[in-house]
């Protein structure tokens, strides 16, 4: 099959396997702050979640553009694909920079569903989007490292075996450059001692919490590539997350747009239906508009990063439209429903919220314009 056709039956796959969790299971989930855990066994038997593994270690052997249609469709039809997505990009960092060794050791049986790798560990209380501030140390001592410090906002923590951790091996008054000097590690969460993980509640259901790291040990073959490459690692799990983010959003974007034109043509007010209304069409078609030029940009920034070329700037941008596309989609269908979209039974109030994040997430607008306008257009730098 051509990449089109591959997509298109990734697509009637998920779709399949989400019409087995309707509307009323994720209802369900949010109300009880709930982690889908049969959603995401099913994904994973189904080998939708291994689609960036090599076929060599069982996996599908796809690109970042197949993984963003998976994840794409699950929000289109109403799901949340947040429970998971994060073995996408994070599967990346490991791809990319692993050793053959631990992609022998972890890839296979991430593949097979008997490990979950969903945590990605690096926002910190006092570094917020600058990822060069933050204070968590790993210290190497004999044959392991020593890690302390905190983490803030990591989701999945609790639900996942495996989790990556942004530490750093060097101060950074030390490094060269204040990108210098942090590294990457895989923890087993299973047997790792000293980690507390103190759940926080949001206005969403996203399995979100805060870590503490007390003497943590963490064997000196955890350690992702070389020590003190961090930074340039993670790069490419953000690239991947932005993108991929990018199409949950989309999708989110079509499910407000599909449920606002059924709406609109049902719904009659005054003799007629209210997508008669300039009021009500032109707010969907607008957003309608925005979510089609930034699927194409998502789509692009998705190509790139798998051919292995520069994308930083085409996963900002495809990010930073794709999240105020989907906003504006919610914005319009919650108007077209009216009172009614604040009641749950409708499900607009409940993506509504989770749409939400995406504005602030996992880089907010304002981050993204500052790299567009510094690495794109060439402007001074508005920090240092």
């Amino acid at each position: 099959m051509d990449s089109h056709e591959t997509r298109d039956a990734i697509r009637a796959s998920v779709r399949a396997l989400c019409n087995r969790f309707p509307a009323k299971y994720w209802r369900t989930l949010d109300a009880e702050r709930e982690y889908p855990h049969d959603f995401v066994n099913a994904l994973t038997e189904a080998g939708l979640l291994a689609a960036l593994i090599p076929a060599e270690y069982g996996g599908a052997g796809l690109g970042l553009r197949e993984a963003a249609v998976v994840l794409g469709e699950i929000n289109h039809f109403g799901g949340n694909a947040s429970a998971c997505h994060a073995q996408m990009y994070v599967m990346n960092v490991l791809l990319r920079h692993g050793s053959a060794a631990q992609k022998q050791r972890y890839l296979p049986e991430i593949a097979a569903g008997r490990l979950r790798l969903q945590a990605f560990a690096v926002t910190e209380p006092n570094s917020g989007s600058d990822t060069t501030a933050i204070e968590t140390t790993a210290v190497r001592q004999g044959d392991r490292y020593v890690v302390n410090g905190q983490k803030i906002f990591i989701s999945r923590v609790l639900q996942s075996d495996l989790m990556l951790l942004l530490a750093r091996t060097t101060p950074r008054a030390e490094g060269r450059k204040k990108t210098d000097g942090m590294s990457v590690f895989l923890l087993d969460l299973c047997k790792t001692q000293g980690l507390e993980v103190r759940p926080i509640r949001t206005m969403l259901n996203h399995a979100t919490n805060a870590l503490f790291f007390e003497n943590v040990e963490v064997p000196a073959e955890g350690l992702i590539g070389e020590e003190g490459k961090g930074f340039s690692y993670i790069l490419d799990g953000m690239n991947a997350e932005r993108v991929l983010v990018a199409a949950e959003a989309i999708g989110d974007g079509r499910w407000f747009i599909e449920k606002a034109v059924a709406y609109a043509q049902e719904r009659v007010v005054f003799g007629k239906p209210i997508g008669a209304n300039q009021g009500v069409q032109f707010p969907i078609a607008k957003a309608h508009t925005a979510l089609t030029a930034a699927s194409m940009l998502t789509e692009q920034a998705a190509t790139l990063f798998d051919s292995h070329q520069s994308c930083a700037a085409e996963a900002n941008m495809a990010k930073y439209l794709a999240a105020e596309a989907a906003w504006e989609a919610a914005n319009a269908c919650m108007d077209t429903y009216g009172g009614y979209g604040f009641a749950e039974e409708y499900d607009v109030e409940r993506k509504f919220r989770e749409v939400r994040l995406f504005i602030n997430a996992p880089v907010s607008r304002n981050m993204a314009l500052s790299y567009i306008s510094q690495h794109v257009l060439g402007l001074p730098r508005s920090f240092t």
